[in-house]
């Protein structure tokens, strides 16, 4: 029996880089969801503060258990420090991405990205 390697031709050799590419290409093109614009904090559902992402800032947001600290920065912004026993929202570092968010459950305080293009949400990644 031959080796199935042996039995492929131009055109197959060809059809299978064209089929490679675009699967890369289109791969590509889906996972880019556009540039984050602006940072919305909410404390208890309520948006309290709204930021864009053009230039560093820090804000902190008072919940039932404390303050919680925001950082912004050009482009991404993060939960810098919570009162919360976890730290859930501090260890998930920054967010790039439009619809991403970071939630402070315990504190009731909340930070998520938002642009033009809705792009992917945190909970597909």
């Amino acid at each position: 029996m031959k080796h199935w390697l042996a039995l492929m031709r131009a055109g197959d050799w060809l059809t299978v880089v064209l089929a490679a590419s675009l699967v890369i290409s289109a791969f590509a093109l889906s996972w880019t969801g556009g540039r984050p614009e602006r940072a919305v904090v909410r404390v208890e559902g309520k948006v309290v503060a709204e930021f864009p992402l053009d230039a560093p800032r820090r804000f902190a947001a008072r919940g039932p258990l404390g303050e919680t600290v925001i950082e912004i920065a050009p482009g991404r912004a993060r939960v810098l420090s919570d009162p919360g026993p976890r730290q859930y929202c501090v260890q998930q570092g920054w967010l790039t991405r439009p619809n991403a968010i970071a939630i402070c459950a315990p504190n009731h305080v909340s930070l998520s990205l938002s642009g033009r293009e809705p792009g992917h949400d945190s909970l597909n990644y």
